[in-house]
C-alpha cells in the first residue's frame, strides 16, 4: 500500500522573498542568482540609480563614469547571464581595446600592452632585449597562477577552514608568500618592465610590494581575454542587470537605506530601514561593505571573529582621489592619448609606502587617465571629450590622516600640472565640467570603511579563507557578495563573489515545495 505523505506546510510570505542591501555589481549579480534559484529579489539602495561604485553620474552632457571602467573576463558576465536563460551579448555591446593602454615613464619612454602575444614580446624587447626570455617565463608563471587561483579558487566556496589546508601546498610551491612585485622583479631587470608586470593589483586595492604573487594571474587574464569597454559605460552593465531582475519578478528600490539587519531565531529575518520600517525576509545578502555589514548593519549582534576591533586592525585598501572633467572641442585633439593611460612618477615602491605604510599624501603621484570619448561618443557632448584621472591616495585610517577640505585643491592643481606637461597639454583652458571624488566621498556616498576604495586589501592573509565569508560566520541566514569577501575586487571579482554565493544559497521554498510536490505526484 502507498504510504502517505503529509503535504508540505504552507510557508510564510516571506519565506521565498530574498533582500540583497545594496545595488552595486556583485549586489545585482547576486540578485539575478537568487532570482534564477526562484526567489522573489528586492535589492535596497541608498543611491538614485544602480551600479554602486560602477554607476555614473552627467553633467552638461558628459556621462561620467564613476568606478571601473574595463571588462577583463567577459565570459563571467556571460555565465551570469546564462545561469538566469538569458543571452549577455543581446543586452549589453561590449568593444574589445586595441591597444588595452599606454603607460608613460618620467624618462619619456613608452610601454604599450595589447592581447597579440607576439606583439607583446616585440614591446618587452624594444624596452629591454636582455629580458626577453624571462618576460617569456613570467607568462608561464601567470598562466599556471591563472587556473589554479582564478578558475578554481576564485570560483568556489572558502569558507571552510579545511578548503584552505588542503591548497596550502600549492601555495608553497607557487611561492604566494612572495610579492607580485618580487615576482617580476625575479623574472625581468628594467625597472619599467618590472612595473608594467606588477602594477595592476592597484586595480583591485592592493599593494603591489606585499600583496601576493598569485595575482599576477592578471597578465594571463588580459591575455587570454581581452580587455574590453562595455558601450554606455559599466553602468549599462548594471541597467542590464536591474533588467534581468524585474523580468524575474525582483524590484530594484532607490534612495533607501538600510539601517540594520534584523534578526529573529538566532537568523537574519530581514531588514530595518532608516525610516524604521522592517522589511521581513528568508535571507539576507549584504553588498555592503563588509566592514559596514559587520560594525554597523550587525552592530547590536554579538561577534566572534569580525568584532570592531577584528575590522579597524585590518588592512584596508588604498583611497582614490578622482577628478572627472569634460573638455570642449578637443576630440581632434591629443590624437597620442587613447582610452586608457598611465602615466607614472618619479617613484615607484616609495610612493606606494607612502599610500599603504606610513599614510602620507605625497607631492609626486602616478596617475590612471580614462579617456572614454575616443570609443564611445555619446559620453560626451559633439566634438567634446569626457576624462577622468585617477591618484592612488591613503586611506583615511591613519593616525596623520588627509585633510581633504584643505588639501584637496592643491592636490588637484599639481594633478593639473602634471597632466599638462605629459599628456594633455592645454586641456586646463577648455574644461567646461568637473567633479571631485576623494576618499572622504568614497566613506560617505558609498559608506566604505576609512574611504577605501576597494574594501579589504588582497594581501595573503586577507585573501581566501580569510577574507569575509560569502556565507556569514556570524548569522545564519546571511550572505556577502561584493569586494569585501572572496574572491575580492575588481569587476570580475565581485561577479565572481555573486557566482560563489550562488553555490551556497539554496533554491527558494517555494521552488522546493514545486519538487516536492511533483515527486509524490510521480509516486
Amino acid at each position: 500500500m502507498q504510504q502517505l505523505r503529509p503535504a508540505p506546510a504552507p510557508a510564510l510570505p516571506e519565506a521565498d522573498h530574498a533582500i540583497v542591501i545594496g545595488a552595486g555589481l556583485g549586489g545585482l549579480a547576486s540578485a539575478m542568482r537568487l532570482g534564477a534559484k526562484g526567489w522573489r529579489v528586492t535589492v535596497i539602495d541608498r543611491l538614485d540609480r544602480v551600479g554602486g561604485r560602477g554607476s555614473s553620474i552627467t553633467q552638461g552632457g558628459h556621462r561620467f563614469d564613476l568606478g571601473p571602467t574595463i571588462v577583463t573576463v567577459p565570459q563571467g558576465l556571460r555565465d551570469l547571464w546564462a545561469a538566469c536563460g538569458r543571452d549577455f551579448d543581446r543586452d549589453v555591446r561590449l568593444v574589445p581595446m586595441e591597444p588595452f593602454y599606454e603607460i608613460r615613464f618620467p624618462d619619456g619612454s613608452t610601454f604599450t600592452a595589447r592581447q597579440d602575444e607576439a606583439a607583446m614580446k616585440a614591446e618587452v624587447a624594444r624596452l629591454s632585449p636582455s629580458d626577453a626570455r624571462g618576460y617569456e617565463k613570467f607568462l608561464k608563471d601567470s598562466e599556471a597562477r591563472y587556473w589554479f587561483g582564478y578558475e578554481d579558487l576564485g570560483r568556489r566556496p572558502m569558507h571552510k577552514l579545511l578548503d584552505l589546508i588542503k591548497v596550502l601546498p600549492k601555495f608553497g610551491m607557487m611561492r604566494a608568500d612572495r610579492s607580485v612585485y618580487a615576482h617580476a622583479a625575479r623574472r625581468v631587470k628594467d625597472e619599467r618592465l618590472r612595473f608594467a608586470l606588477s602594477f595592476h593589483p592597484l586595480f583591485i586595492g592592493g599593494d603591489p610590494f606585499n600583496v601576493t604573487s598569485m595575482y599576477i594571474l592578471v597578465s594571463h587574464l588580459e591575455k587570454a581575454f581581452g580587455v574590453h569597454y562595455a558601450m554606455g559605460g559599466v553602468q549599462a552593465i548594471a541597467e542590464a542587470m536591474a533588467r534581468v531582475v524585474a523580468a524575474q519578478g525582483g524590484e530594484v528600490v532607490h534612495d533607501t537605506e538600510v539601517d540594520e539587519i534584523v534578526t529573529e531565531n538566532g537568523r537574519a529575518a530581514g531588514v530595518r530601514l532608516v525610516s524604521g520600517e522592517v522589511m521581513r525576509a528568508g535571507l539576507v545578502v549584504s553588498n555592503a561593505d563588509a566592514g559596514h555589514t559587520y560594525t554597523r548593519l550587525l552592530r547590536n549582534l554579538p561577534r566572534k571573529r569580525w568584532t570592531d576591533r577584528k575590522v579597524k586592525d585590518a588592512r584596508w585598501s588604498m583611497g582614490l582621489y578622482v577628478w572627472y572633467f569634460g573638455t570642449k572641442g578637443t576630440r581632434d585633439m591629443w590624437r597620442d592619448v587613447g582610452h586608457h593611460s598611465i602615466v607614472v612618477g618619479p617613484r615607484y615602491r616609495e610612493h606606494i609606502k607612502d599610500i599603504f605604510i606610513r599614510g602620507k599624501l605625497a607631492d609626486d603621484m602616478s596617475l590612471y587617465v580614462h579617456r572614454p570619448s575616443v570609443t564611445d561618443p555619446s559620453c560626451a557632448p559633439e566634438g567634446d571629450d569626457t576624462f577622468y584621472a585617477l591618484s592612488p591616495v591613503p586611506h583615511l585610517g591613519f593616525d596623520n590622516g588627509v585633510d581633504w577640505a584643505e588639501e584637496e585643491p592643491r592636490y588637484r592643481a599639481k594633478m593639473a600640472k602634471m597632466l599638462d606637461e605629459r599628456l594633455i597639454p592645454g586641456f586646463r583652458e577648455r574644461i567646461t565640467e568637473e567633479t571631485v571624488f576623494t576618499p572622504e566621498t568614497f566613506r560617505d556616498r558609498y559608506l566604505s570603511p576609512y574611504g577605501a576604495g576597494f574594501s579589504i586589501e588582497p594581501r595573503i592573509l586577507q585573501s581566501a579563507w580569510f577574507r569575509p565569508h560569502n556565507i556569514s560566520e556570524e548569522l545564519p541566514g546571511l550572505f556577502l557578495a561584493g569586494a569585501g569577501t572572496h574572491p575580492g575586487a575588481g569587476l570580475p571579482g565581485v561577479i565572481g563573489t555573486a557566482e560563489v554565493l550562488g553555490q551556497l544559497v539554496p533554491d527558494a521554498p517555494k521552488l522546493l515545495r514545486q519538487r516536492e510536490e511533483l515527486r509524490m505526484a510521480a509516486e
